[in-house]
């Protein structure tokens, strides 16, 4: 788990920044991939907003859990072990996304679009399969019911009680889905443009940020593991979260951008 900066605007900006790297999350990418394909044809208009309305049904949950763990913080202590788990669990998933995806990159026929890979998705079933506003948001709000994600909630409300009460804590919970909420946006546009356009600058487009997705994963979970292991790592670090998360971000973002404008070159006869 990190830490948190001590003052207040430090901490508003790191939560946004980590919101909007949490949206760029492998499973997220890959529910919400499958949630624009299922709606691109019988419903382009909900296919383009797909990436919204998962991230809202997502981050309300992530602030009412922030909330109620601000409310309660008073009256629980929270356990040595409850970080180091939190850890363990986020580096194997990690892990695992980023060889998974990095499985579909190179597995993929040439003629084919990657579509990202999630594991969390895969435990929802035909939920991923819904036509409604109201049931996509559903899904979002579903895939928060996790470990890592509750963790990340809960350690934010906690660091929020340093600074004031409950209102604190709903603040950053708020600013984490409003990042959340630009990255998830964004990439469902850009899913529903991709698969509009299924030409063989798509197909290059879609292995960029395949890419992109499985290096960040496996590096990330890298570090974290560096960081259990090596205390002059662990020490290094500390402090260094705000600059982590941008940079983690900007690499995404660059890329990102990258593979939008070769979706947009005009396709060669």
């Amino acid at each position: 788990m990190e830490t948190l900066p001590s003052d207040w605007l430090s901490m508003l900006i790191l939560t946004f920044v980590l919101g909007m790297k949490h949206g760029f999350d492998a499973d997220h990418l890959a529910t919400i991939d499958g949630l624009t394909r299922y709606n691109a044809r019988a419903r382009p208009g909900l296919a383009r907003y797909c990436g919204t309305l998962f991230s809202l049904g997502h981050g309300a949950v992530v602030m009412a859990i922030a909330l109620g763990v601000s409310v309660l913080a008073g009256r629980w202590e929270v356990p040595e072990w409850f970080g180091t788990l939190g850890a363990v669990i986020s580096i194997a998933f990690l892990f695992a996304l980023g060889s998974l995806n990095l499985t579909a990159v190179l597995a993929a026929e040439p003629h084919e679009m990657v579509q990202p890979v999630g594991l969390k998705g895969r435990l929802l079933g035909n939920l991923r399969h819904v036509s409604h506003p109201v049931l996509v948001a559903l899904v979002g709000a579903l895939f928060a019911l996790s470990f890592d994600t509750l963790s990340q909630a809960a350690f934010f409300a906690l660091t929020a009680t340093q600074f004031g009460g409950w209102e604190h804590a709903l603040v950053l919970g708020l600013l984490f889905m409003l990042g959340m909420l630009l990255t998830d946006g964004i990439n469902g546009l850009w899913i529903a443009r991709l698969i509009a356009r299924a030409d063989q600058v798509a197909l290059i487009a879609s292995r960029v940020m395949g890419l992109v997705v499985s290096g960040v994963s496996l590096l990330v979970a890298a570090f974290g593991v560096a960081k259990m292991l090596s205390p002059a790592v662990d020490m290094w670090s500390e402090g260094k979260e705000l600059i982590f998360g941008f940079l983690l971000v900007v690499i995404i973002a660059m890329s990102f951008i990258a593979a939008v404008r070769l979706a947009r070159r005009p396709s060669v006869a």
